[in-house]
């Protein structure tokens, strides 16, 4: 008799695997066939997924985010040569042709939160993109599960730190990490690495701090929390 572990692998793969073959979340029929046929029993595993910061449900019961991927638009369109999809963040769209293999290379597309200039960025595996760009990130790493809708939806690029300064008077918010697009594409390249296979396990937050800080990252703005991450 397989257990909640195995259900809850099968379930994983078949979100993560439509995300990255099709730009969306698995049907319901896919579901049910990875849980042996059983949309109850795939819908338990979905809860304890979320539960595990895996993924992310609405109060549907949808998946609305599998880091980097999203089911809405967040702020960032990725177009690769085969998929469109929805990136979770600035982080994640970044994060998106390191992880999908038939996609090394994608198109990235947004808007400055400041002044609404639209920004297209082409990011590959081999080397970061050039530009004055910029990501600001508003919620330190040890509270970005706190509302993690919340933390994606403030990841964004903007076109320099001068529009990050002016949308924070705009809006009341405090300064949080600002990213140069070398450090964005560092931070991204290597974070979801096996996300698409079998047995991926998340973080522990020793191994966060050694990552953060290969990327360039350090400081009391990116210590993880005391769980995975």
């Amino acid at each position: 008799m397989r257990d909640d572990a195995s259900w809850d692998e099968d379930v994983r793969l078949a979100v993560y695997r439509a995300f990255a073959g099709h730009g969306r979340a698995p049907t319901a029929p896919e579901l049910a066939d990875a849980a042996g046929g059983s949309l109850a029993v795939a819908k338990q595993a979905l809860h304890r997924l979320a539960d595990a910061h895996h993924l992310v449900l609405d109060e549907s019961e949808h998946v609305v985010l599998a880091h980097p991927f999203a089911a809405k638009s967040l702020g960032f369109s990725v177009m690769g040569a085969r998929t469109l999809w929805w990136g979770g963040c600035a982080w994640d769209s970044f994060a998106i042709p390191h992880l999908v293999d038939d996609e090394p290379e994608v198109l990235v597309a947004t808007r400055c939160p400041g002044c609404e200039q639209p920004h297209a960025l082409v990011v590959g595996r081999a080397e970061p993109p050039t530009g004055a760009q910029v990501a600001h990130f508003l919620v330190p790493a040890a509270r970005m599960w706190d509302d993690v809708l919340h933390t994606c939806e403030h990841q964004r690029l903007f076109c320099d730190e001068s529009c990050v300064d002016e949308w924070l008077t705009a809006t009341g918010q405090a300064k949080g990490d600002v990213l140069d697009l070398g450090t964005l594409w560092r931070l991204a390249r290597g974070w979801y690495a096996g996300r698409l296979e079998r047995g991926y396990r998340r973080r522990e937050p020793g191994g966060a701090v050694a990552y953060f800080a290969e990327a360039g990252l350090t400081g009391p703005f990116w210590a993880p929390p005391a769980t995975r991450v």
